[in-house]
């Protein structure tokens, strides 16, 4: 398929929505995954074709770009490697002849103090050096927060998550960033560009658990969440402790400062409105109700 668009970490949460967006696009879709058994799934959603490999593993991500115009470097959360990872795919798509490189990256990396922040600038840097084409896009924290912790929040009545319920995010709908980043991924238009995605409203704790209160029609306070009890939940789930360490000095660092961003940018590319907090919780509630 040398035509082909690969998703790199394409069972994860951001990848699947990716595919999905892509589903219908006229581009054939390569999921990079790690385990033959994520496949079906990737299939069921729209992708067209796959390749196994590892992130680190340099005959792995030769074979995955093979064959492919653009991929969307999408790396684990959090993860250690991001610049290692960076720089063995950009030497593989400049090797196999890649047209174009789709990095995505994190609002503001400029804030250095927390390190996957300061990663994804230090691979921006690869990025833009790297002679190919490229568009970076920077996501806000996702409203898709609230689907982990949904029956905690039904069940319970507070919404807690690990910073003050004061501070401010422009939370961002994880379908919205899927549709920019395919806008930005099939067109030329946005080359050489590199776009902050952020949701179109600042909103606290509070304001989440007011908004999830009026959908739901159940009372919802804020509450922040004790870092121990959160890194105790992470621990429990299989997060290494460099993982956990990290959770700390970002939640840390989002408690002090908030993440706020301006919308219109992620609006412009969509065409359209970005989706409301409101909107989103009217989703979720809706896509409970049916099951």
């Amino acid at each position: 398929m040398s035509d082909s668009l690969l998703i790199t970490a394409a069972n994860g949460r951001t990848g699947r929505a990716l595919v999905s967006a892509l589903r219908g696009s006229g581009h054939p879709v390569r999921a990079f995954i790690r385990d033959i058994a994520q496949w079906p799934r990737l299939q069921q959603l729209g992708a067209d074709d796959y390749a196994i490999g590892d992130l680190l593993d340099d005959s792995s991500i030769r074979n995955a770009l093979t064959g492919c115009h653009t991929f969307v470097l999408i790396g684990p959360p959090m993860h250690p490697e991001e610049v290692a990872t960076a720089a063995r795919f950009i030497g593989a798509a400049r090797a196999v002849g890649v047209r174009k490189i789709v990095y995505y990256s994190v609002m503001h990396p400029l804030r250095r103090s927390v390190r996957h922040h300061r990663l994804k600038l230090d691979a921006e840097q690869l990025v833009v050096e790297s002679g190919l084409p490229y568009v970076i896009v920077q996501p806000a924290r996702y409203m898709q927060h609230l689907e982990v912790i949904w029956p905690t929040v039904m069940a319970t009545g507070v919404h807690a998550m690990p910073f003050s319920t004061s501070a401010l995010f422009n939370l961002v709908d994880l379908q919205d960033l899927a549709a920019a980043t395919r806008r930005v991924a099939l067109s030329s238009d946005f080359d050489y560009g590199t776009f902050e995605l952020a949701g179109p409203e600042a909103l606290s704790q509070q304001d989440m658990a007011r908004i999830i209160s009026e959908v739901t029609g159940r009372e919802v306070s804020a509450r922040m969440l004790d870092h121990n009890v959160m890194l105790a939940k992470a621990r429990a789930g299989g997060a290494s402790e460099d993982r956990l360490a990290q959770m700390r000095i970002m939640n840390e660092h989002y408690d002090q400062h908030g993440f706020r961003g301006n919308p219109q940018v992620l609006q412009w590319i969509l065409g359209r409105p970005a989706l409301s907090f409101r909107a989103y919780v009217q989703r979720l509630r809706d896509s409970w109700l049916a099951k």
